[in-house]
């Protein structure tokens, strides 16, 4: 029994590591593929849930998924009402791996046909380029899971005389729940859902548990995947943690509905497929989950404003969406660099524009440029992480605007904190009219993004450097005739200077912005 038992062991052992092995190696494969049906798919929740659905099918894990997510949620990707489609999606797609062992996994047992092929695959591994040793990877993936249900089947089977339907908690209400929290807890603690659907297949198929029992330990099982969601949030945004609680919240409610309607579901199932058919208790799972989506779907609305109630508004940190997470996916982590870019040019871009059209408090606010440079400090060493590939020309071209953006932020911050030039420009004649249209653009950017703005600032740079040298000489003849004193001048073409770097910097800004918004907005990979 020993032999048995370690065996039973050691296959859930190998089942779970090709589980990550396969994810892994599908998530590099289709790592663009990925982002660009995430994004460009997720415009509602009906759209959001089938490209949640297929991604999930593909990568073969929920979890990677969501984790996926709530990074691009953090990084701006996509808003936190587009994920909840995703999240309906995601526990369809998951179901997948169900079907993969029920069909080809019990029924076929292909553990003896993997043994060869994870040769082929690991000298795919090591012979191969980049591309043919990650094909390697997901087939090594594919017959570690069939080499473990084979030994998963093979330990479970001596256990049929003693782990029997009778040994579990009965088929009543409160047996259930006890076998819904087991459920749970395995995968709490082996941190895959489909590692243990699997298991809860092989006890079916064995006569181990019954239809009921397999699937109250399935409904646990869901419930239980959310935690790595959770576990995803620590430390990231507001629109992080909604996501995470909305996909728990979304899990409880369909596994509640799916517990209820339990008894009756698998009664139904139990008269159409033959006793202890794994492809009975894989139905119950994806029929509770679509279920679940179809029922969600038209409320998709309210309970995104149900969530933003449990989590309300606060004041987020201009660089919360510099997820460390993200590096491994480059566009992704450019997009949270774009992100958070976005936020410190619109405070910059406030403040410098209420002062220039005469709105800002006049005692300039410290905290703020504090807060700012520390951001900027964040930035740049998130943006130093970032490893463009040098082959692929969208991502370098993304990061260097972004850097360039950067740069002019940082010297737009300096010149915004040099307050004592603004009352020279708005007091002169012919520089007044040039700082409140400034001004006026700048507020303009700060508050609704007008893709107009860079063109606009360019034309003001053209003409108040065309202006420069004309008021300069009249500031020096004004000098001579008496009109101005030397400090007058001196104060006037200081605040010229200050006036024609600050609208060089705000044009640069706003023109990389433009860039990268073009890039990003490309959304072919």
């Amino acid at each position: 029994m020993n032999t048995h038992f370690l065996a039973l062991l050691g296959g859930t052992g190998i089942f779970l590591f090709g589980m990550f092995v396969l994810t892994d190696a599908l998530r590099q494969l289709a790592n663009a593929r990925m982002r660009a049906v995430l994004t460009r798919f997720t415009r509602s929740p009906f759209s959001g849930a089938v490209a949640g659905m297929f991604t999930t099918a593909i990568i073969q894990s929920s979890s990677a998924t969501m984790v996926t997510v709530i990074s691009f949620v953090g990084a701006g990707l996509i808003t936190f009402p587009q994920a909840l489609g995703v999240i309906y999606g995601a526990n369809i797609g998951t179901t997948i791996t169900g079907w993969i062992v029920a069909l080809l996994g019990l029924k076929l047992s292909l553990e003896t046909a993997a043994l060869p092929l994870l040769l082929v695959a690991s000298l795919m591994r090591t012979a191969g380029n980049a591309r043919v040793a990650r094909i390697g990877l997901v087939l090594a993936g594919f017959c570690l899971i069939f080499i473990g249900l084979g030994m998963m089947q093979n330990g479970a089977a001596v256990f049929r005389d003693w782990l029997t339907p009778q040994s579990l908690p009965a088929d009543t209400w409160l047996g259930r729940f006890y076998l819904l929290l087991l459920g749970a807890v395995i995968t709490l603690i082996i941190q895959s859902s489909s590692a243990g659907v699997a298991m809860a297949l092989v006890l079916y198929s064995a006569g181990s548990v019954t239809l009921a029992q397999g699937a109250s330990l399935i409904v646990g099982m869901d419930v239980g995947t959310t935690a790595t969601a959770l576990l995803a949030t620590f430390g990231g945004s507001r629109n992080m943690r909604r996501t995470a609680v909305a996909h728990v919240v979304y899990n409880i409610i369909t596994g509640l509905a799916a517990f209820l309607f339990l008894g009756a579901i698998t009664k139904a199932l139990g008269s159409v497929f033959a006793a202890n058919d794994p492809a009975a208790l894989v139905t119950f799972h994806s029929l509770f989950n679509i279920l679940g989506a179809v029922l969600m779907l038209p409320v998709s609305g309210p309970f995104a404003r149900l969530i933003i109630a449990l989590i309300p508004s606060e004041n987020d940190a201009l660089t919360d969406a510099l997820d460390r997470r993200l590096l491994p996916d480059t566009l992704a982590a450019l997009t949270a660099v774009q992100t958070t870019e976005t936020r410190i040019a619109r405070r910059i871009f406030g403040a410098m524009g209420g002062r220039l059209s005469g709105t800002a408090h006049a005692a300039p606010d410290v905290s703020s440029d504090a807060e700012v440079s520390v951001a900027l400090g964040e930035l740049e060493t998130f943006l130093s992480a970032i490893k463009a590939d040098p082959d692929q020309a969208r991502e370098t071209s993304l990061f260097s605007a972004l850097l360039h953006e950067t740069d002019h932020l940082r010297r737009l911050l300096r010149r915004s904190q040099a307050h004592e030039f603004v009352p020279v420009l708005l007091s002169d004649r012919k520089l007044r009219r040039a700082a409140l249209v400034l001004g006026g653009l700048l507020n303009r950017a700060a508050q609704d993004g007008d893709r107009t703005i860079p063109q606009r600032l360019a034309r003001l740079e053209q003409w108040v450097n065309h202006r420069t040298m004309q008021h300069r000489r009249a500031l020096l003849l004004g000098e001579h005739a008496g009109i101005y004193s030397l400090p007058e001048v001196f104060a006037h073409t200081d605040a010229l200077r200050w006036l024609q770097r600050s609208l060089h910097h705000a044009a640069r800004i706003t023109a990389y912005q433009a860039e990268a918004r073009t890039l990003l907005e490309n959304r072919t990979p």
